[in-house]
């Protein structure tokens, strides 16, 4: 584990050793000066500069040599002079103008003689070096030119560029910048290094869970040994981000550009961090679910499985939230909008956050369980799973039946698992030719039946009931002291057969519905029974 936490350290620090030449400053005299102008002047120094840097930046490298100060014989050289002091400058200065003067004479504190501005920085033979522009009169008016004696440097300076055989192999269009000021061959190798990475982060990860594994296995710990076989993914990422931080200042990656990428090894370290923290989460819901108090805790089985889902949700937004703010969205402007946008969020999705508080009430209230057996309304069955949303619950039909969380927290919901006991209820019709000591002879011998069965709970009821149409009806009351279903089919069926043998040793019989009809057989001898009268109607 400590080369986890190392390996995630090392790409969140800073690279101990950047190869790459600090960014140039002015002399600290030019960057004390104020700056009267707030935009600098067309015939500035700074105006110059970046005149320069734009040509050479659009391949026009024979104008951008009318800004060097070029003796005769190297004016034929002067678009190649040009191109390799581009080259200098965008590694030296990196783009910022900032600390040039933006005065059309300069910068009138720096101790330097009028017309003359210096650069500090460029890296030579003997140290760092300044590069110096001269004020020049032309055709077109004023112009700041790279002094002769910076042009002659130009060479040594480039001579000591890392990548400068790069810049003498690879075509122009390939030296161009593109996106972010990140140079086109730069954009290809991006991609190839990134490739490389995650082989290499694949072999250092294994190698991390290899290692740690022999450490777990000492300490015969099971929640080390489970959380290393499900951190591969994690490890490969963490360990291909710190390979890139490594090897992209190889690159040589203009300063203007190093933001972007530094921000991308950031997100992909919050990434890596994150993904590890969800698969801990994942353990441990599991590792909290084996426990032996959990598996004692019904609720708690039904629980941690929600909460666990919530706690990963949340940690999904949390990181989605701390990668885009690290590849520079603004974070602050989407959480905001997302305050906004939830009171929308709650008219439009009303059911749905209706369902989400529904699943939590189930969650902490507790009504049921994943794998009771239950009645919601018309529907029995057994619950196979409680989500964010809904309730399954399988049928005796075997269907999938499911049910909204937020109406199931409201309805009325019998659960049969809450049971401490099954209720077993009989009624013994004896037929009415049974005779008083017979109908009490079984009335005994069932209670004394119940009374001693190891399986029945000691308040019961065995009484004569009434006097059916047909039958003396004997009612039986008890309770099973049992909650398996299957185990109260067979304790029932063993009692009803005893309570027939205790009706068949009383000599008792049970009934079945009958009716007499009596006829009586004088009145066919009566004669022809006489006509009713009849009243006579009006007008007779």
């Amino acid at each position: 584990m400590l080369l986890v936490v190392a390996a995630l350290g090392l790409v969140s620090a800073p690279a101990l050793a950047d190869p790459k030449p600090a960014a140039i400053v002015a002399t600290a005299s030019s960057a004390a000066a104020p700056l009267s102008a707030p935009e600098a002047a067309p015939d500035s120094p700074r105006a110059s500069l970046k005149r320069f840097l734009d040509l050479c930046r659009a391949g026009e490298y024979a104008d951008a040599a009318e800004y060097l100060d070029l003796a005769e014989a190297d004016k034929s050289r002067g678009p190649l002079l040009a191109r390799h002091l581009n080259a200098v400058l965008d590694r030296r200065l990196g783009g910022k103008l900032d600390d040039v003067s933006p005065h059309s004479l300069g910068n009138p504190g720096d101790k330097l003689p009028p017309g003359v501005e210096e650069i500090s920085g460029m890296a030579g033979r003997t140290g760092p070096e300044p590069l110096r522009l001269i004020r020049r009169n032309g055709p077109d008016g004023a112009r700041w030119l790279f002094s002769r004696a910076s042009v002659e440097k130009i060479e040594d300076w480039y001579g000591h560029l890392r990548d400068r055989w790069l810049q003498d192999v690879l075509p122009e269009v390939l030296l161009r910048r593109g996106p972010k000021d990140l140079v086109w061959w730069q954009w290809i190798a991006l991609p190839l290094l990134f490739a490389a990475a995650l082989a290499l982060g694949n072999v250092l990860g294994y190698l991390t869970r290899y290692a740690a594994g022999a450490v777990a296995t000492r300490m015969k710990s099971k929640w080390d040994q489970t959380l290393l076989k499900r951190l591969g993914a994690p490890l490969t990422l963490a360990w291909a981000v710190a390979a890139v931080d490594l090897a992209y200042p190889f690159l040589e990656i203009f300063p203007s550009a190093e933001a972007f990428i530094e921000r991308v090894l950031r997100a992909g370290f919050f990434l890596a961090l994150f993904w590890f923290a969800i698969r801990g989460i994942e353990i441990t819901g599991e590792r909290v679910l084996e426990h032996p108090t959990t598996r004692e805790s019904p609720a708690a089985r039904s629980l941690i499985p929600l909460a666990t889902k919530v706690v990963k949700i949340t940690a999904i937004f949390i990181a989605a939230i701390a990668v885009l703010s690290e590849l520079g969205y603004p974070v602050t402007s989407l959480v905001a909008g997302l305050g906004i946008g939830g009171v929308a969020l709650a008219l439009a999705a009303q059911k749905t956050v209706e369902n989400l508080f529904g699943s939590l009430s189930i969650g902490v209230d507790q009504p049921f369980r994943v794998g009771d057996y239950i009645t919601v309304d018309t529907v029995s069955g057994t619950v196979e799973s409680i989500g964010l949303r809904s309730t399954r619950i399988r049928t005796l039909d075997r269907t999938r039946i499911t049910l909204p969380n937020g109406k199931l927290a409201d309805m009325r919901v019998e659960s049969f698992a809450e049971r401490d006991r099954i209720r077993f209820v009989c009624v013994l019709a004896l037929a009415r030719s049974s005779s008083a000591a017979a109908v009490r002879e079984v009335l005994l011998a069932s209670r004394t039946l119940l009374q001693d069965h190891p399986k029945v709970w000691p308040d019961l009821s065995v009484a004569l009931a009434r006097f059916g149409e047909s039958s003396f009806d004997v009612e039986i009351t008890a309770w099973f002291v049992t909650t398996d279903g299957a185990e109260f089919v067979k304790l029932r069926e063993g009692v009803l057969l005893d309570l027939l043998e205790i009706v068949e040793t009383a000599g008792a019989s049970l009934a079945y519905p009958t009716r007499t009809v009596r006829l009586d057989a004088g009145a066919s001898d009566a004669g022809p029974r006489p006509e009713p009268r009849r009243d006579p109607a009006p007008g007779e």
